[in-house]
């Protein structure tokens, strides 16, 4: 006999699947993070490298000469990006960690494909040779599976 669960319980089911999602979207959030580092990085480089030029027939300065505010920037930037390697390689390890504590192999597969790959529902069907519909079942059940 299946139980009836009130809208109380569902509402409190849906927060704490809610709360599970965002602990695993942690991950991409850290490489998206550290993808924005790295690009900033580059454009700051390409900056010095390339400066915009100003063609309107009058003399400027060229600003050449002094690289203490590159090196600082490029400093700066370095730091922040080895700390965000830090803390994706942190939030990665912790992930799997509690990913791997989850018993059935099709739900680890699942939140691995959706919250360390980034997968969407169909390339994860796809790749477990599934249905879309049963990839997001397992997926509900693994949820209630996983614990933080």
């Amino acid at each position: 006999m299946e139980k009836r669960i009130n809208s109380t319980e569902k509402e409190s089911i849906r927060e704490e699947n809610d709360r599970k999602k965002r602990y695993l979207w942690q991950y991409q959030e850290c490489k998206r993070e550290l993808e924005r580092l790295e690009e900033e990085r580059i454009e700051v480089r390409l900056n010095k490298m390339l400066p915009s030029v100003i063609q309107d027939g009058m003399p400027h300065a060229s600003g050449c000469n002094d690289l203490s505010g590159y090196a600082s920037k490029l400093d700066d930037l370095d730091r922040k990006i080895t700390k965000a390697m830090y803390r994706r390689i942190q939030t990665l390890t912790d992930i799997r960690n509690r990913i791997n504590a989850v018993k059935d192999q099709s739900e680890r597969e699942v939140l691995t494909y959706r919250y360390i790959r980034g997968m969407k529902w169909e390339d994860i069907a796809a790749k477990m040779k599934y249905q879309r519909e049963s990839v997001i079942r397992i997926h509900g059940k693994a949820l209630r599976n996983f614990k933080i």
